[in-house]
């Protein structure tokens, strides 16, 4: 498990670069040629009508679906997950809106599931149930995760709460980026909050982010860049001191570059007149 500063470690400002990723399926073409920059310790936001291809792009991202062409590099490196488990290993975790936690298990069992910590040698090894308990209490502690207790069972806990502990799941094992799609989606206003103030925590502790939503209150509140998809593509990127929402509307729906392209010309790129 890594601490949530070692993702600050490295001096590379650039954790996860992304150039001209293409993917189809037959013959729809859902990534066309998409790029983004996601610098160390800060939250990037990516925002697209659906369709737009966020979710393709994540899923090549982290090894569920190899994409057809381009480049990524993380912490400088180029790398190519095959499968999920390639981009966990890499330090690039995923909390998808499903969650991926098991109601009947504890809160510390969530946090260690697939990672569990054994004691013993050879073939006898048993699952080592106190240090678990310890260290996901650590977690929650670090990051002031609102659970009654982490031997609590995950069916017993709210929303936000879910989402909480999916979250210190992702942060506690994640040494480059933190994905996340649509984490308040389908909670409450308080419990949204809550979340929210969880992920500036993450971004203040150094975690890079990349944040997938269609609340672009929230993308405005919690992000440092956004980027911007439309069929396929990476459009646009602002600095998100440097925009408004009316503008991310008029960038996802293309009306910002319908507007641009109708401009009339500047004088001083036009061609000089043939002389006769």
């Amino acid at each position: 498990m890594s601490t949530l500063t070692e993702a600050a470690s490295t001096s590379t400002d650039e954790v996860l670069t992304v150039r001209n990723l293409q993917k189809s399926f037959g013959r729809v073409q859902a990534l066309r040629e998409a790029s983004l920059t996601l610098p160390r310790g800060k939250v990037t936001a990516l925002i697209g009508d659906n369709g737009a291809g966020k979710s393709t792009l994540v899923r090549c991202l982290v090894g569920v679906q190899p994409p057809d062409a381009g480049e990524v590099r993380l912490n400088g490196e180029p790398v190519r997950f095959t499968n999920p488990e390639q981009g966990r290993s890499a330090g690039i975790e995923t909390v998808f809106q499903e969650l991926a936690l098991v109601e009947d298990l504890s809160v510390a069992q969530n946090l260690f599931l697939g990672r569990e910590i054994t004691r013993g040698f050879g073939p006898l090894k048993f699952l080592d149930r106190r240090k678990m308990r310890k260290e996901a209490h650590d977690m929650v502690s670090q990051l002031a995760i609102n659970v009654p207790q982490v031997t609590s069972r995950v069916r017993r806990l709210s929303g936000g709460q879910r989402q909480a502990v999916a979250l210190a799941r992702a942060a506690g094992w994640s040494s480059s980026v933190v994905i996340l799609d649509e984490p308040t989606a389908a909670l409450g206003v308080q419990e949204t909050q809550r979340v929210e103030q969880l992920i500036r925590s993450l971004r203040e502790k150094g975690m890079t982010i990349l944040l997938i939503s269609h609340n672009f209150e929230q993308v405005l509140r919690l992000s440092d860049q956004v980027v911007v998809m439309r069929a396929g593509r990476t459009v646009a990127r602002r600095d998100t001191s440097d925009t408004n929402g009316q503008e991310l509307v008029a960038l996802v729906t293309g009306a910002q570059q319908d507007s641009d392209d109708n401009e009339e010309p500047d004088p001083a790129l036009l061609p000089e007149p043939e002389e006769r």
